[in-house]
């Protein structure tokens, strides 16, 4: 059965069509990528299927045991919360419940009575079967998993920054108990180990999900299906993203192929109409109407490939050829405060290499630019360039642009030798067409201005160019429109990015920053974790053949107190099926007095007592067979 369907779904914003005949099915277990350019409705789509929005027409079902999370829906309100607590705002209804056993604990033992151990016992019953006894370490978990500390942990919310907050946001959505995730752009804040802990988070999930988002390797490792809004209108395909493109492109040439073949028939048909009344007989006037008949048809039945959208396609140019030694950086360090972010960096770059620097949010990348840029005075080391280089540099934060300008003026003011007409000619290439050059940079999107500034990079034909996260803000469409340039690029590149799928497209080497250095590595990004995953099992063999063998008085201690554990819990186990087969007999003795047989509710009553006597004896049972065997197995 379908957790959530849809029928000819269509949402418009005034005389804006934001899409229209929307239809599709999720069921159980469905794993499924929905994407699309920016401003294609995707959200909007999102936003209608939580009830945020009201379709126009069409209609949405939604099973009963459907329980929807979404990811916006979990905002951190309270600032002076820990985001611990905040996070455990998700379990309300257990911590009440807590806090309530807490409460008839204090009064049983203070002054027991029937009504009040019915009720801690039914309760205690409750909170168990909820969770209750894991709702903790889940949180703590799912906290840990996100790249927080125990510090961070117990900070309050209004310290920590926008992608921490983000992470609070998503570790609620996880722990929420839908049963069907609605995740828009859950990566955008999260470094690639996160990313990485979410994807293995999501593949072991038992839910269903549909996920927006840009990031190409996270959509190939996790959906089997793909949703594509585009004109307006949804097509489903299955596979992975790589399959969806593939797909896709196969499907585009098959029509496109159709629809020209059919034009070329039309056409012979139309000539031989011509032909035939010319002729002007009889004859050949009915072959001439019998022909416009087969292209009427033929055109009834035409389908027109759909218009393309319009999508970037540019270059990086190089002014000059720069010397073979581009960069030499040696025993480089930064602190700040008197906080070392990091120190002895060694990294040295050779023309037309293609080096990615990776690492965990925080650890110091964006500073490492800046430093190499001279923004930021080293601690120690230095930094060389080499003959020729000319470097471009492009700022994640997009600080670079002046929110005062108009998009023209951006441009032509820091290129003011160029023609009105060659800025126009520019700018269009990235999109940015008739009055849209016209716009203040501060009206634009964090996707148009990310265009703004490739603009700039394009234009300045460097040949080092130094790119921080450059895919942040750029829809699919785009990222591979970049892709495809800085592949075709003739100079040096050294980027920061967490865009797996563009590490594995470009990258020859790989530079691992740590506090204590940067670690090189050779390869693309799958190659990389392989080299990273040899790395650490050679560290676990070494740092367990090097430590100290645990003497053998502390091997026996601790195999005797396991020891003493399972022989207490195997008396328990036995004392407790004693018990139960006590019960079992003083219910069957009751059940078969003649009284109580004649009076169905209480022969019920005293029926399902024995069932559930005898579940849990066979349950003790098992696992008594089980704890006798380990005994006798490590007495």
């Amino acid at each position: 059965m379908a957790l959530l369907s849809t029928s000819n779904l269509e949402k418009s914003f005034g005389t804006d069509v934001i899409f229209h005949g929307v239809s599709f099915e999720v069921q159980q277990n469905d794993r499924i990528g929905l994407v699309g350019v920016n401003g294609s409705g995707k959200t909007t789509l999102f936003k209608t299927l939580t009830g945020e929005y009201t379709p126009d027409a069409g209609n949405l079902y939604q099973a009963k045991n459907t329980v929807l999370g979404y990811m916006e829906q979990h905002v951190c309100r309270d600032l002076d919360r820990t985001a611990y607590a905040e996070v455990l705002t998700v379990f309300t209804d257990l911590l009440n419940m807590e806090k309530e056993l807490n409460e008839l604990n204090n009064a049983v033992t203070a002054q027991p009575t029937d009504a009040l151990i019915e009720r801690q016992t039914l309760l205690n019953e409750q909170f168990v079967q909820s969770g209750g006894l894991t709702f903790r370490s889940r949180a703590r978990s799912a906290l840990l998993g996100l790249g927080f500390t125990d510090e961070q942990m117990g900070q309050v919310v209004g310290v920590l920054s926008g992608g921490q907050k983000a992470k609070l946001q998503l570790a609620k959505m996880l722990l929420s108990g839908a049963n069907l995730l609605l995740l828009d752009e859950p990566t955008n804040h999260l470094d690639i180990q996160s990313v990485e802990w979410l994807e293995d988070f999501l593949r072991g999930w038992s839910g269903a999900f549909l996920v927006i988002s840009h990031d190409r390797y996270f959509l190939d490792r996790l959906c089997s299906r793909i949703f594509e809004l585009e004109n307006g209108h949804l097509t489903t395909y299955k596979g992975s993203y790589t399959a969806f493109q593939e797909q896709k492109e196969l499907n585009e040439l098959s029509v496109q192929r159709q629809y020209d073949n059919t034009q070329r028939e039309i056409k012979r048909m139309e000539d031989m109409v011509t032909q035939f009344r010319r002729w002007n007989r009889e004859k050949s006037i009915r072959k001439a109407e019998s022909k416009e008949k087969a292209i009427a048809k033929l055109e009834s039945t035409l389908v027109t490939p759909e218009a393309k959208q319009a999508s970037l396609s540019f270059q990086f140019p190089v002014a000059q050829r720069s010397g073979n030694d581009v960069l030499q950086a040696e025993g480089l360090s930064l602190a700040f405060e008197g906080r070392t972010l990091f120190h002895n960096v060694e990294i040295s770059l050779h023309r037309s290499e293609r080096v990615f620097l990776l690492g965990p949010n925080g650890c110091g990348k964006t500073s490492l630019f800046k430093t190499l840029l001279e923004q930021y005075q080293p601690a120690a080391g230095k930094v060389r360039f080499g003959a020729n280089v000319d470097i471009g540099y492009y700022d994640q934060l997009q600080t670079g642009l002046h929110m005062e300008k108009r998009v023209i003026d951006e441009i032509w003011d820091t290129y003011p030798k160029m023609t009105e007409t060659e800025v126009r000619s520019a700018l269009a290439i990235f999109l940015f067409r008739g009055d849209d050059v016209f716009k203040p940079v501060s009206a634009l999107s964090g996707g148009e201005r990310a265009r703004v500034l490739l603009l700039r990079l394009m234009l300045s034909q460097a040949n080092f160019l130094l790119l921080d996260e450059p895919t942040n803000h750029l829809d699919i469409a785009s990222s591979e429109a970049l892709e495809n340039a800085l592949q075709n690029y003739e100079g040096t590149l050294f980027i920061v990015s967490h865009d797996r799928y563009l590490i594995n497209k470009l990258a020859d080497r790989i530079y691992w920053l740590t506090p204590n250095g940067a670690v090189p590595y050779v390869g693309s990004y799958d190659a990389f974790l392989e080299q990273r995953k040899a790395q650490q099992a050679l560290a676990e063999a070494q740092k367990q053949a090097a430590a100290p063998k645990e003497n053998a008085y502390q091997q026996r201690k601790a195999q005797q107190a396991a020891l003493r554990k399972q022989k207490a819990r195997l008396r328990h186990v036995e004392d407790r099926i004693e018990e139960l087969e006590q019960q079992a007999e003083t219910l069957n003795t009751q059940l078969s007095d003649t009284a109580v047989a004649s009076d169905y509710e209480k022969a019920l009553e005293l029926t399902q007592q024995l069932d559930d006597v005898r579940q849990e004896s066979d349950a003790l049972m098992e696992e008594w067979e089980t704890l006798s065997q380990q005994t006798v197995e490590n007495a």
